[in-house]
C-alpha cells in the first residue's frame, strides 16, 4: 500500500508548484528503478578464472605450450577466451532485465504544475503530481483517478489479461491509498498500463521502485541464478579427474625418475601419460554442444540467451504456461452470434469472420456503437467482422452517452444523410441492455442464462440494442429512448490452433502442463479444457489465487501435485508456485510474455518468454525466447533439448571411454620395462580424431525414436546417461585389453619397437572407429560422423604408407600378415563394443556397485 506522505494534497486542477515537486524529488527520488551497482568486470573474470572447469583449461593450455604444440595450445586459447567471454555475457542478464523495466514507462509524462499542463520527462514525476492521461497513452506511476471520463486500460502487462479495465474517480477523501491490480482497484492506474480509451487526472501516489512494476523489478533483483544440473555434474567431474591427473602425473614423473635415473625420460613419460588421461575434451564439448543446440534451435524459432537451459529443458518434467498470449492469441474476436428471440441458434464464427445474412443489422449496430478509430480491444474486434467497405463514413456523429458506473452500455447517436430520423446504436453488459429496452423478467431471466452458460464457456458477452428518435435535441438521458433489443455478441481470446496437439506431445513426453493466469476460474478451466491440459481421466484440480495465498509453503507443495490450473494468481503467487514445484524436485519450465511474469521466468529452472507479443522485461529474464509465439515451438525445443542431452552423454562417455586404452598404451609397456609406446605426437593425433569425433560428429546425430515418448529423467544429472559411467569404462576396458593383446602379439612376432608401435598404434585408431560407430542412433543419416571415420582411416593408411610420415611418427611398416591380424582385431571390436552398449540399454546394469537394474545410457 502507498500513500502520499506529508501535508501536499493540492486542488484537483491545481497539481504542485513547481517548488514542491523539487522538494518531493528531493525526497522520493526519481520515478525510475532502483539500480544495482555493476560488479566491476575484472572481478567477474577473477572468478570465473577461479572456475574448476576454467582451470583445467589453463592446464592443458600450459602444457600443450610446455611441450612446443603451439597449435594445438593457440586452438585451446580460443576456447579460453570464449568459456570466459559467454560466462561473463551471462553476468550482466540481471542488469538487462532491469534495464529492460525501466524502458517501460513513458518518456514524457503529461501534468498540472502551476496551475498550467505541462508535458516533462516522466521521471520528474513525484508523489503528488497531477497526471493528464489521454487515450493512447502510457500511464507513468502508479496514481488514483480524481476525474475520470469513460476511462479504460489496458493492464495485461501487469495482469496478463488482456481485456481493459474500467476505470472511474474515487469518491474517498485524501489521503489515498493504491491496491493491487486485479482486486478493487477500479479508481487505481498503474504505471506501465495504456489508456485505450476515454481520458482523466489522476495524482501520483507511487513512483520508481515504490509503484508496482518497480516492485516486481525488486523481486527480481532478489532472485538468485542456480547451476544446472549439467552443469554441477560438469564441476564434479571436472574437480575429481584434474586432481587424480595431477597426483599420478607427479607420482609417474618420481617413480620413474627415482627407479630408472633417466628423469628427461621420466618428464616425457609424465607429459604423454597425463595428455592420455587428461581429458580437456569435457569443457570444450559442453560449451561447443550448447553452441550448436543453441543454432538448432534458433532455426525453429527458438532463441537461446542461457545456454546450459538447453540441456536443462530436456530435463523438464512441469511446464507452468500463462494463458493470455501463450495458449491464446491474445487479441480478442467476436466467436458467437445470437438474434433476439433466436438465442438458441447462435451462429459461430471463424477465423474468416464472415456471418449469414439475418445477423447484418447486429453486427452493423455493434459497429455503430463502437469508435472509428479504437483503441479498445473489443471494439478493434468488432470492426474485423464488419466488412471495410460499409461502416457509413458519411454519417455523422450526432452525440455519445459514455459508460457510466450506474448503467454498463455506451450509445451512438447516428444521423445518417437524407435521413428522416436518429439512429441510436448501443452496446453493453447484457443485464444493462436489457433494462434499456425494459424487457419482461421471464425475458430477462431466459438472456441472463443464455449469457452465463456463454460465459461458462469462456466468453464475454455484449448485448445491442437499437432505438430510432426524430431529429432535434436530444434527451439528456439514454434511458428516455425506446430501445429494441437485437441480440447478443460473444466475444473471446482463443486457443491457438497448434496447442491441444502440442499438449499431446506434452502429455506423451510425461511433463505435466500447469495454467497459471490472472483471468477467473470459469474462463480459465474452459480455456484449459479447450487446450487438453488435465489429467488423463479430464480432472483439472484447479486453485485460486486467495485459495494459494492463504496456503503456507508446505500446504502449497502438496495441493500442487495434482493441480492443473490456478487462476486469480499474481506475480507474487506465480513465485511461489515455481518455487513449490522445485521444492518438490519437480525441474520446471515458466512460459510467459508479460512483465508480471518476470520473476517466475527467472526463478523456473528454464524460463521461456514469448518473443512476438512478450514484453522486453519477460525476454531478458528468461532463458529461451520463443521468436514466434507458437506452443508447438516450445515442444519442439524439448525435444531438441533431449537430443542435446542424449548426444552430449555419448560424446562424454566417448571420451571416459577412449582415454583408457590411450592412458593404458601410454604406460603399460613402460611399466614393464619397455619402450614409451604412445609419445606425444601420437596422442596430439589421437586428439585431432577424438576432438571433432566428440563435438561435431556426436551433436550431428539424430534423435533417438523414443525421445519423446519417455518420461523426463530424474534424479541428479549424470554426463554420461542413466547408466552411469561403468558401461562407457567398460568399453574403455575392452579397447585397451585388445590393444595390449595385439601389443604383446607384436612383442612375440619382432623386437623392432617401431613395428610394435604401428601396429598398437593402429589397433588403437581402429578401436577408437569401433566406439564412434557404436553410438550411432540408426541410419546413415550422420554425414559428420562419416566423415570423421573414412577421415581417420585414410589418415592412418597414409602414415603408415608414407615413409615421411611414419619416420615423423616413429613407425615402421609391420608387415601384410600382421596388418591382417590388426584390421581383424579392430573389425572384432565393433560388436564386441556393439554388445556392452546392449547389455546396458536392456537394462542390465554393468556397475559393480549394484545390483538393481538400470536404464540405458
Amino acid at each position: 500500500m502507498s500513500t502520499v506522505p506529508g501535508p501536499v494534497h493540492p486542488a484537483p486542477m491545481a497539481g504542485l508548484s513547481t517548488e514542491q515537486a523539487l522538494a518531493l524529488r528531493q525526497t522520493h527520488g526519481p520515478n525510475a528503478l532502483a539500480t544495482q551497482k555493476t560488479r566491476p568486470l575484472w572481478r567477474s573474470a577473477l572468478e570465473v578464472a577461479r572456475e574448476p572447469m576454467f582451470l583445467l583449461l589453463m592446464a592443458c593450455l600450459l602444457l600443450y605450450f610446455l611441450i612446443g604444440d603451439w597449435q594445438e595450445g593457440l586452438a585451446l586459447m580460443v576456447s579460453v577466451v570464449a568459456v570466459m567471454g559467454i560466462t561473463l555475457v551471462q553476468e550482466r542478464r540481471t542488469e538487462r532485465a532491469l534495464d529492460a523495466l525501466k524502458d517501460l514507462a513513458s518518456p514524457k509524462a503529461l501534468v498540472i504544475r502551476d496551475g498550467q499542463r505541462q508535458r516533462i520527462d516522466a521521471q520528474e514525476l513525484v508523489p503528488g503530481d497531477l497526471m493528464v492521461l489521454l487515450e493512447g497513452d502510457r500511464v507513468p506511476a502508479d496514481g488514483v483517478l480524481v476525474q475520470a471520463n469513460n476511462l479504460q486500460t489496458d493492464e495485461s502487462l501487469l495482469t496478463g489479461e488482456s481485456l481493459p479495465v474500467d476505470k472511474q474517480a474515487t469518491h474517498q477523501p485524501a489521503p489515498w491509498t493504491m491496491t493491487s491490480p486485479g482486486d478493487d482497484s477500479a479508481s487505481c492506474v498503474f504505471s506501465g498500463a495504456l489508456v485505450v480509451q476515454g481520458q482523466g487526472f489522476a495524482q501520483v501516489l507511487a513512483t520508481g521502485a515504490r509503484s508496482e512494476i518497480g516492485r516486481i523489478g525488486g523481486a527480481l533483483s532478489l532472485i538468485e541464478t542456480v547451476r544446472t544440473p549439467l552443469q554441477e555434474a560438469t564441476r564434479h567431474m571436472v574437480r575429481r579427474v584434474a586432481a587424480g591427473v595431477l597426483v599420478l602425473g607427479v607420482a609417474v614423473l618420481l617413480v620413474m625418475g627415482l627407479t630408472r635415473g633417466d628423469w628427461v625420460q621420466a618428464m616425457l613419460a609424465a607429459i604423454a601419460w597425463s595428455m592420455a588421461l587428461l581429458p580437456e575434451e569435457f569443457p570444450v564439448v559442453l560449451t561447443i554442444f550448447l553452441a550448436l543446440g543453441a543454432w538448432r534451435m534458433s532455426r525453429h524459432n527458438v532463441l537461446t540467451r542461457r545456454m546450459p537451459a538447453l540441456e536443462t529443458l530436456g530435463a523438464a518434467t512441469v511446464l507452468c504456461v500463462d494463458k493470455t498470449g501463450t495458449l491464446t492469441e491474445n487479441r480478442m474476436r467476436v466467436v458467437r452470434l445470437g438474434l433476439a428471440g433466436q438465442l438458441d441458434k447462435a451462429c459461430s464464427l471463424d477465423e474468416s469472420g464472415d456471418w449469414p445474412p439475418p445477423f447484418a443489422e447486429l453486427v452493423d449496430l455493434a459497429v455503430l456503437a463502437s469508435r472509428r478509430e479504437p483503441f479498445d480491444p473489443m471494439e478493434v474486434a468488432i470492426h474485423a467482422v464488419k466488412p471495410a467497405g460499409s461502416l457509413h463514413q458519411d454519417w455523422t456523429l450526432a452525440r455519445e452517452y459514455p459508460l457510466t458506473p450506474e448503467l454498463l452500455a455506451v450509445s451512438r447517436v447516428w444521423q445518417a444523410p437524407g435521413a428522416d430520423h436518429q439512429l441510436v446504436a448501443t452496446k453493453g453488459a447484457p443485464e444493462a441492455i436489457a433494462s434499456l429496452c425494459h424487457l419482461p423478467p421471464q425475458e430477462v431471466q431466459a438472456l441472463l442464462t443464455h449469457v452465463q452458460r456463454m460465459a461458462g464457456q469462456g466468453l464475454r458477452v455484449l448485448g445491442v440494442a437499437r432505438a430510432r428518435t426524430p431529429p432535434g435535441p436530444l434527451a439528456e438521458s439514454v434511458h428516455d429512448f425506446d430501445f429494441e433489443f437485437i441480440g447478443l455478441l460473444a466475444l473471446a481470446d482463443p486457443v491457438r490452433a497448434e496447442v491441444p496437439q502440442a499438449m499431446a506431445q506434452c502429455r506423451q513426453a510425461g511433463i505435466r502442463v500447469i495454467m497459471i493466469t490472472g483471468d477467473y476460474p470459469a474462463t480459465a478451466s474452459s480455456i484449459a479444457r479447450q487446450a487438453g491440459i488435465g489429467a488423463a481421466d479430464g480432472t483439472l484440480g484447479g486453485l485460486t489465487g486467495a485459495e494459494v495465498a492463504q496456503m503456507d509453503d508446505a500446504q502449497l507443495r502438496e495441493q500442487m501435485l495434482g493441480t492443473h490450473v490456478i487462476a486469480r494468481a499474481t506475480p507474487q503467487l506465480k513465485l511461489r508456485i515455481v518455487r513449490a514445484l522445485q521444492a518438490h524436485g519437480e525441474v520446471v519450465a515458466m512460459t510467459g510474455d508479460g512483465v508480471n511474469d518476470a520473476p517466475a521466468l527467472r526463478a523456473a529452472d528454464i524460463g521461456i518468454a514469448m518473443g512476438g507479443r512478450g514484453t522486453d522485461v519477460a525476454r531478458e529474464a528468461a532463458d529461451l525466447v520463443v521468436t514466434d509465439d507458437r506452443f508447438s515451438s516450445i515442444v519442439e525445443a524439448i525435444r531438441l533439448g533431449r537430443r542435446v542431452y542424449a548426444n552430449l552423454t555419448k560424446a562424454c562417455g566417448y571420451v571416459v571411454a577412449v582415454h583408457i586404452p590411450i592412458a593404458g598404451l601410454a604406460m603399460f609397456p613402460v611399466l614393464m620395462g619397455g619402450p614409451l609406446m604412445l609419445l606425444p605426437i601420437h596422442v596430439a593425433f589421437l586428439e585431432l580424431m577424438i576432438d571433432p569425433a566428440c563435438s561435431v560428429a556426436f551433436e550431428a546425430e539424430p534423435e533417438e525414436a523414443r525421445a519423446m515418448r519417455t518420461p523426463p529423467r530424474r534424479g541428479p544429472t549424470s554426463l554420461f546417461g542413466a547408466s552411469g559411467i561403468w558401461p562407457w569404462v567398460f568399453q574403455g576396458l575392452l579397447l585397451l585389453s585388445a590393444v595390449l593383446w595385439v601389443h604383446e602379439w607384436a612383442r612375440h612376432q619382432t623386437e623392432a619397437a617401431a613395428e610394435i608401435r604401428a601396429l598398437s598404434f593402429a589397433t588403437l585408431v581402429l578401436g577408437n572407429v569401433a566406439l564412434i560407430l557404436s553410438r550411432r542412433a540408426g541410419g546413415l543419416a550422420n554425414p559428420a560422423m562419416w566423415a570423421v571415420v573414412v577421415g581417420a582411416g585414410l589418415v592412418l593408411a597414409l602414415i603408415l604408407s608414407w615413409p615421411l610420415l611414419r619416420d615423423l611418427f616413429s613407425l615402421a611398416w609391420p608387415g601384410g600378415q600382421a596388418a591382417l591380424v590388426c584390421a581383424l582385431v579392430g573389425l572384432l571390436l565393433w560388436p564386441a563394443v556393439m554388445l556392452i552398449r546392449r547389455l546396458a540399454s536392456g537394462g542390465l546394469t554393468l556397475d559393480p556397485r549394484q545390483s538393481t537394474q538400470a536404464s540405458g545410457p
